[in-house]
């Protein structure tokens, strides 16, 4: 905000800070206790709302230069939004996200958690891990996009993002990607302080350039 862009943040179904149905609503479609939308579904109508409410609320807000900034589970979000719903935004930053539901069931170190989070495990329904995957939306992703991914990340290990820079950069599409060497999913919070600053930057760069083009 502080750098004149309007800051609007969101706490869609999904997020704490609410009732525990709240929370649950995303759990997956055949969880056994409390099934949900599944990820990509509510929350992304969700966050749509939350922009459109402020829009009409806030006269000031060029609706023609919006951006979203999301990290984790929100980079999940903001990769999804790229690919489903690109022509809301001009500019898109996804760091230490989760591209590719499969893949990072695979290989992060929380791995067994899905089967608590989600129901079956992808094995058990490989499906329905494709349909919340955001990368299999890539080749509708027409917006900018800015990838930031730590190295040494445990939680959303740095394939996530080579994936989809990958993925974008074959179909030519506006993409950057930087990865930062020796930092982990906790950048942006506890990472070196040169690295934060990098980070900051870049981002606020990205965002000055691409809204203003």
């Amino acid at each position: 905000a502080a750098a004149g862009f309007v800051v609007v943040m969101s706490n869609p179904r999904g997020s704490s800070g609410r009732e525990q149905a709240w929370g649950q609503a995303i759990l997956g479609r055949k969880h056994p206790v409390a099934p949900g939308s599944g990820w990509g579904d509510a929350d992304v109508k969700d966050v749509l709302a939350v922009l459109d409410g402020a829009l009409a609320k806030y006269p000031f807000i060029d609706g023609k230069r919006v951006g979203m900034l999301g990290g984790s589970y929100g980079g999940y979000m903001a990769t999804m939004l790229a690919g489903c719903h690109s022509d809301r935004f001009k500019a898109i930053c996804s760091e230490r996200a989760v591209n590719n539901m499969l893949s990072e069931e695979w290989t992060s170190d929380i791995g067994t958690v899905f089967r608590v989070e989600h129901g079956p495990n992808h094995l058990e329904d490989e499906a329905e891990y494709v349909r919340m995957s955001p990368i299999r939306h890539v080749r509708n992703i027409d917006v900018p996009m800015l990838i930031i991914h730590s190295e040494n990340d445990l939680r959303c290990p740095i394939n996530q993002a080579e994936e989809l820079f990958m993925a974008l950069r074959l179909l030519k599409k506006d993409v950057t990607f930087y990865r930062f060497p020796g930092e982990t999913h906790e950048l942006s919070r506890s990472g070196s302080p040169l690295h934060r600053v990098q980070r900051a930057e870049i981002i606020l760069d990205f965002f000055t350039s691409k809204l203003n083009a």
